[in-house]
């Protein structure tokens, strides 16, 4: 087998987001408090803050995360509205999708190493990951290297963390830019998911294969495939 470690990408791949707050929400409770702070105002610092702070300062908790998001528009906050807004992101969960465990359990009896690779800070997921974790070798966010994921450095700091070459690795993700296009550019094997079966590959680097779930990129991998 030629493959020695698979990387995963987290939302759409591994998991999914339920109650997820939208810009709208947190706008109405901070201007029901008084605060003028509108949707895409958080919509563009939020941005900022995940790509481009959170790299940097790794923030472990929605307080230290939305404070500085809060900052960012150069607005203070009471702690009664920051706990009322914590509270209102804290009721975001992330779900695994049905198939994950059992295909994870088929790559690791088979001793590859595993590793989830997103721009998605930790404290947002971790705890929802618990009935997985035990099977991914490496968790890496943005902070993890410094870096988000559309930047090279995140998968060969990730690969050369796991002690593998580029080439002896497979990327899964839905994405086809940053899970296909990106991981192929530096030598490695990459399987685009397509849950919704809509995806059209485009571009000069294709995937090595197109699978509907986790389950059929581990059969891919674990029969030597790639």
């Amino acid at each position: 087998m030629s493959v020695e470690a698979v990387l995963f990408d987290l939302h759409g791949t591994i998991a999914h987001v339920e109650g997820e707050v939208t810009d709208y929400e947190a706008s109405e409770l901070l201007l029901s408090r008084g605060y003028e702070v509108y949707p895409q105002q958080l919509d563009a610092s939020r941005r900022f803050v995940s790509f481009i702070d959170y790299p940097r300062y790794g923030y472990r908790s929605w307080e230290t995360y939305l404070k500085r998001i809060l900052g960012r528009l150069r607005v203070e906050v009471d702690e009664k509205t920051l706990r009322d807004l914590v509270d209102l992101y804290r009721k975001t969960h992330w779900k695994i999708y049905p198939e994950v465990e059992e295909a994870l359990y088929e790559i690791k009896k088979v001793k590859l190493k595993t590793a989830i690779v997103t721009s998605i800070a930790k404290f947002k997921y971790k705890e929802d990951l618990k009935p997985i974790r035990r099977r991914i070798d490496l968790l890496v966010d943005s902070h993890t290297f410094r870096c988000e994921k559309s930047n090279p450095k995140i998968y060969m700091k990730t690969v050369e963390k796991l002690n593998v070459k580029p080439r002896q690795a497979v990327m899964i993700g839905d994405d086809v830019r940053l899970d296909v296009e990106l991981p192929k550019k530096l030598g490695m094997k990459a399987i685009l998911l397509d849950r919704r079966g809509t995806s059209i590959s485009e571009g000069t680097f294709k995937p090595d294969f197109i699978v509907g779930n986790l389950t059929q990129a581990a059969e891919k991998i674990i029969s030597g495939y790639l």
